[in-house]
C-alpha cells in the first residue's frame, strides 16, 4: 500500500519543547505527514525566530518549560502578525491550565505522550479553521483536549 502525504501544501510547524527527545519525536511524526518542521528549545528561542521573520502556520507549544512557560509564550505569540495557530502540549491534565490556554487563544490541548493520530487531527483542524468561526466562540468550545494513550 502506498503512503499518501497528508500535507501537499507543505505547511510549516514550529515545535517548542525543552526536551530534545520530544522535539525529535514530534518532528518525526510531523515529517511523516509532510510538514515542514522547525524546533525551538524555549519560549525565548521561539519568539526570537518569529521576530527574525519565521512565520509557521502552527506552533506546538509545551506548557511546562524552564524560564518562560508555555502560557507566557502563548501570550507573547499573540502579538505577531500573522498570529500562528497554537496547539498546547503537556503531561498535565489541569482544567485551570486548559482554561488559561483557551483564553489566550490556543486551538487545542494535547496530552503527552502525543499520539500521531491526535496530532494530525489537531493540526488539520487548525489549518482548516477560519477566523470568523474562532471569533464566534470566545469561550473556547472549539478548543479540544485529546487524551494521552492509556497503559499498554
Amino acid at each position: 500500500m502506498a503512503y499518501i502525504a497528508r500535507n501537499p501544501a507543505k505547511a510549516s510547524v514550529l515545535v517548542v519543547d525543552d526536551s530534545l527527545e520530544i522535539q525529535r519525536y514530534l518532528r518525526t511524526l510531523l515529517e511523516m505527514d509532510s510538514y515542514s518542521v522547525e524546533t525551538a528549545s524555549s519560549g525565548y528561542e521561539a519568539l526570537q525566530r518569529l521576530r527574525l521573520g519565521y512565520a509557521p502556520q502552527v506552533v506546538l507549544l509545551d506548557l511546562q518549560m524552564p524560564g518562560m512557560d508555555g502560557l507566557e509564550t502563548l501570550r507573547l505569540l499573540q502579538e505577531f502578525r500573522p498570529k500562528p495557530k497554537v496547539i498546547m502540549c503537556s503531561g498535565m491534565d489541569d482544567p485551570e491550565k486548559i482554561r488559561a490556554a483557551t483564553s489566550l487563544g490556543a486551538h487545542a490541548y494535547l496530552l503527552k505522550p502525543v499520539r500521531h493520530l491526535y496530532l494530525s487531527a489537531a493540526i488539520d483542524r487548525c489549518l482548516q479553521e477560519s477566523a470568523p468561526n474562532r471569533a464566534r466562540d470566545l469561550l473556547g468550545s472549539q478548543l479540544f483536549v485529546l487524551p494521552s494513550p492509556g497503559p499498554l
